[in-house]
């Protein structure tokens, strides 16, 4: 079978002949992938950036946004059958810590994880797979065009259910309003894939939603934004440090933007008590200066909390799913337009190394 993989530390990229993968467990099921999205992660491997082969290969398989239909299963498997669509989770617990061995690997204590398509295990960018039931979930046929988006919504999903949980355990009004977002101001940072996919899940729970990027308003991004009932901040015409008074403050901040000086600029945006989601990892090893006492004031003074999000489990992949069905009963279409860049597989090498101007989601089809 195709597979485009590529030699970690190097830019070499490749379609290359795998052997196809059989089920050999009564707990795994085969997948054959329909499409796999693309993602700063899978760029950054592409650019010879972090990434690890599996033991005793060479090259990585990449991909770790999947979409596929169940061709197999075995014996034991009862949660899925041949025909189900299902996506699968990227991250496999190191079998030592208790979070792992409570699938929530997202959560793992020693850092011995391994990631599909990124750390120490092939990825889904080819034509089949093979995993265990565990980490598979179910898709309606109703989501077959956008249901790649579910790994990405994911992460978002866990960074919102994150910061809702501390505010609710921290906040002595939280149990007098148990859909705490809702009528919240939210600020979305950063307006890629996953800064508009957690608009969704944010607009879904009655949050007021801002966006902020630095393109033009009349572009795709803030576009798809406002037909969603968000608001557009241009941050070259009003800096994050300026949006609480010109704008208003901000309950929930959730950072998308992977650029560290945004990132602590937008404490600025935070309301009293607020809390503050990062998900975007900075880039590079640019040094920057911050007023730490000003920081740690902030914090203090405020009753502000700020947490980063990495990964998701299983149950934020079914939240994801289950939001991206109510998104297409809300907006219908409107979702298949964050997929702007589709590459068939036999060209898809090219589309690791190109990020068009217009581009939102890339996408390469296995189907």
């Amino acid at each position: 079978m195709k597979a485009i993989s590529i030699k970690p530390g190097t830019t070499s990229i490749q379609l290359v002949e795998r052997n196809e993968p059989g089920i050999s467990q009564p707990d795994e099921v085969k997948v054959k992938i329909i499409r796999v999205g693309i993602c700063g992660t899978d760029r950054e491997e592409a650019a010879g950036g972090r990434a690890l082969a599996p033991k005793g290969s060479s090259d990585l398989v990449l991909g770790h946004e999947m979409f596929g239909k169940v061709s197999e299963t075995g014996t034991g498997v009862t949660r899925v059958k041949a025909g189900d669509f299902v996506v699968l989770t990227v991250r496999r617990g190191c079998g030592k810590c208790l979070p792992c061995n409570m699938n929530r690997s997202d959560m793992c204590l020693t850092g011995d994880y391994h990631e599909r398509g990124i750390w120490g295990l092939d990825g889904y960018q080819t034509q089949f797979v093979v995993d265990r039931e565990q980490y598979a979930v179910r898709v309606p046929a109703e989501l077959e065009s956008v249901a790649v988006l579910t790994e990405p919504t994911s992460v978002a999903e866990k960074a919102i259910d994150e910061a809702v949980r501390l505010q609710s355990a921290r906040l002595p009004d939280a149990g007098a309003t148990p859909g705490w977002l809702f009528g919240k101001n939210c600020l979305v940072a950063g307006l890629g894939p996953i800064g508009l996919l957690g608009a969704i899940a944010l607009k879904l729970r009655g949050a007021a939603v801002y966006g902020l990027d630095i393109v033009d308003q009349a572009s795709a991004r803030p576009q798809w934004l406002e037909k969603i009932g968000g608001k557009y901040i241009d941050g070259r015409k009003i800096p994050a440090q300026k949006i609480a008074e010109s704008v208003v403050p901000m309950d929930v901040v959730f950072d998308a933007t992977g650029v560290a000086p945004v990132e602590f600029s937008l404490l600025d945006a935070l309301a009293l008590n607020g809390v503050y989601v990062l998900t975007g990892v900075p880039g590079g090893d640019r040094s920057m200066q911050i007023d730490g006492a000003d920081l740690i004031r902030r914090l203090v003074l405020k009753n502000q909390v700020m947490i980063g999000s990495v990964n998701a489990a299983r149950d934020h992949f079914q939240m994801a799913v289950d939001d991206l069905s109510h998104a297409r009963l809300l907006w219908g279409n409107h979702l298949d337009k964050l997929i702007t860049n589709r590459t068939p597989f036999s060209t898809g090498m090219s589309a690791f190394q190109h990020h068009a101007d217009d581009e939102i989601k890339a996408v390469v089809e296995w189907g």
